[in-house]
């Protein structure tokens, strides 16, 4: 029997405890949530994310106060958290952007920049670049990506900031970039791309003055092994200056033009791929 009420005085006991623990995590969470209803912006610290430096922390935060009114000093609550972020993802060097703030007033602003891939100049001169996901960004004179030139006969134009690519040709362009990344010799070798009268794709290379053809972007890994194949076993043979163009945009065969004239030779003959 005392065993008893001596169990039912522990379950009052736990019932107790457990109350007050709920009442005082309650009147915690409203003070934490008063508090930070009060709390003043103390400073806003800005992260800048990416490899590339369009932008920086200085510009990030003159763009936060010139457009919203200076935050640091402002209550919490009335800083428009949500119009900040949307504005820093439509500049176009961003893709994306998030905004919180923490228990201290410290407004942390985290930026993720875009990551170009190409730099495009058309036949007019326009300049622009190519990112990962295909959006077209402006060329600016703050900072000059270290990436690959394409120009010539490329009519692309560049409308309005985060334009998608439209012709086949840029985005040829781009898949050769894509597939050459992280391939020693082709990263060493290949310093520009180039497009020429017949729309036909050139690799233009860091060693010798040949025209390098690939035409499209079609078959593309197949086209480079044919290049591979006449870095690997012709050019040791000839030399640096044998040929003006070497053509592999037809994939089975390696043409290689001697300067002055076509020219087909029994080495390229024998490289005719029937493997």
């Amino acid at each position: 029997m005392n065993r008893s009420k001596s169990i039912r005085w522990s379950f009052i006991g736990y019932g107790i405890l457990g109350t007050a623990v709920l009442v005082g995590l309650t009147l915690l969470m409203s003070l934490i949530a008063r508090k930070s209803g009060d709390q003043v912006c103390i400073a806003l610290r800005v992260m800048i994310e990416g490899k590339e430096t369009f932008i920086d922390q200085h510009d990030i935060s003159k763009l936060i106060n010139e457009k919203y009114g200076r935050v640091v000093g402002q209550a919490i609550k009335d800083v428009p958290v949500n119009q900040i972020e949307e504005s820093l993802k439509d500049l176009p060097y961003v893709s994306n952007a998030e905004i919180h703030a923490d228990m201290d007033g410290v407004i942390q602003v985290a930026v993720q920049q875009r990551e170009v891939v190409l730099r495009v100049i058309n036949k007019n001169g326009r300049e622009f670049y190519i990112d990962r996901e295909g959006k077209k960004i402006p060329v600016t004179l703050k900072y000059v990506p270290h990436v690959l030139v394409a120009n010539g006969n490329i009519s692309e134009n560049y409308g309005e900031p985060l334009d998608d690519v439209q012709s086949k040709l840029v985005n040829d362009l781009v898949k050769i970039v894509d597939h050459i990344r992280g391939d020693e010799l082709w990263e060493n070798q290949i310093v520009q791309l180039y497009v020429n009268a017949e729309n036909d794709i050139e690799i233009v290379p860091r060693v010798g003055n040949e025209e390098l053809i690939i035409g499209t972007a079609d078959s593309l890994a197949y086209k480079l092994d044919r290049l591979k194949v006449y870095y690997r076993d012709i050019l040791p043979k000839v030399g640096n200056n044998a040929y003006a163009r070497v053509n592999v945009k037809y994939g089975d065969q390696i043409i290689c033009e001697r300067k002055g004239n076509w020219f087909m030779d029994s080495l390229q003959m024998k490289i005719n791929m029937k493997n």
